[in-house]
């Protein structure tokens, strides 16, 4: 995104006083024990409301035998979601204060989620889009309105940098109308242009100052967000797999779904926690390249979830897909996911070809398993599991390359 360098390290007490008002100023890179506030943590289960909606309706759509309409919806309802959660968690490592003010206005932006969350439905359904774009004019308001405040507290680049990203946040909001006026046909290209004008205001506000986000906030923010969607994903096949077991009565053909699906999402999990990725986190380019690629793992995750209920579904005789499609609702974000979470994280800390390939080889071998049949979803779990023990082995094997060469030994892939 940008190269420009990290800012100094601000003063921990940055922030200041007590009192229910005080001045947002920025928090410092050197603070120790920094972690996830309680808002935080409540902010990211509202969040996960409205992911398990977009999840319910590319369910719908893809059991409907209408899987590109539904992917496409689900990409631009979820980036919604995703931009709007990743925005506010850089805002917040960089100038948290946890002041009244602050939390009213994070309260505000989780109301605009949850009314984003309404509209959900009727975006996919109707392609009306008059709800979402409410939901999100509100957590984007917000946002503008934190910038807006840190500006007021500081003066100089950084103020500069403030002001940059309430009028490029305000800006783009204005743009999203055309979601509302453009033709159906246009509604796609034009998103891919707000999309794009979106993911260029941080590089431009930042541009000769960055802001002083912390490194181990923001990787512990990412995996919280992970371990949620995570969650929902396995909540969401649980309930789909009692609903076939209760109705259909179709427990051995359900079992082998249900035993491939978990082996995914804990190989899934597994993978993800095998580094602690913070220390790669060390310049705005690194970082925000890093928390930009988290939209496909993010999406891929969650779609993961979406693929087992259609895996249920079509095994009971509910979904007007074939079997090789309702397998492929399942494999393929699986292999998104595993390749996007090489790419951004894993690679990082391989030694040796042998474990630079275990990630990639592990998603060409899951995309395989789609042409299994009913026991595709199974297959694909095994190939995840082995997956992990694979990197276990490689770890266990080759400790002192790795300490040799300075850096921490990947456990998996």
């Amino acid at each position: 995104m940008t190269s420009s360098p990290a800012p100094p390290p601000v003063p921990s007490d940055a922030p200041g006083g007590r009192g229910p008002l005080r001045r947002l100023r920025a928090r410092g890179r050197d603070e120790a024990h920094r972690t996830a506030s309680p808002l935080e943590l409540f902010f990211d289960l509202c969040f996960v409301v409205a992911v398990a909606q977009a999840g319910i309706e590319l369910v719908h759509s893809v059991a409907e035998g209408h899987a590109g309409q539904g992917i496409l919806d689900y990409a631009m309802v979820f980036f919604a979601l995703w931009w709007a959660w990743m925005n506010f968690t850089w805002f917040a490592s960089a100038y948290d204060n946890d002041d009244v003010l602050y939390r009213v206005v994070t309260l505000v932006q989780i109301a605009g989620v949850l009314v984003l969350a309404a509209g959900v439905s009727r975006a996919f359904e109707e392609h009306e889009y008059l709800v979402v774009w409410l939901g999100y004019v509100i957590m984007r308001v917000a946002m503008a309105a934190q910038w807006l405040r840190a500006a007021r507290a500081t003066e100089g680049p950084e103020r500069t940098t403030a002001l940059r990203y309430a009028g490029g946040v305000l800006t783009c909001q204005v743009g999203w109308l055309g979601l509302l006026f453009l033709p159906e046909g246009a509604r796609p290209w034009w998103f891919l242009v707000m999309a794009l004008l979106e993911m260029c205001v941080p590089p431009f506000a930042e541009r000769g100052h960055g802001t002083s986000w912390h490194p181990r906030h923001i990787a512990e923010r990412y995996g919280l967000f992970t371990i949620i969607v995570l969650g929902e994903t396995i909540a969401a096949a649980t309930v789909a797999m009692k609903s076939g077991i209760d109705e259909n009565d179709a427990l051995g053909e359900l079992l082998p779904i249900a035993a491939g699906g978990l082996l995914i999402i804990f190989a899934a999990w597994w993978i993800y926690f095998a580094v602690p990725v913070h220390g790669h986190l060390r310049s705005n380019r690194q970082a925000f390249l890093w928390g930009y690629g988290h939209y496909l793992v993010l999406a891929s995750a969650a779609a993961i979830g979406a693929g087992l209920e259609v895996a249920v579904e079509e095994t009971v005789g509910k979904a007007h897909i074939s079997t090789l499609a309702a397998s492929a609702a399942v494999t393929l974000p699986t292999a998104l996911y595993l390749l996007t979470v090489w790419a951004l994280h894993s690679r990082h800390f391989k030694r040796g070809i042998t474990q630079q390939l275990v990630l990639p080889t592990t998603a060409l071998l899951v995309i395989c398993c789609t042409f299994l049949g009913h026991w595709a979803v199974f297959a694909a779990g095994v190939v995840c599991a082995l997956s992990v023990v694979a990197g276990e082995t490689l770890a266990t094997t080759r400790p002192a390359v790795a300490a040799r060469e300075g850096g921490p030994v990947a456990r998996t892939g």
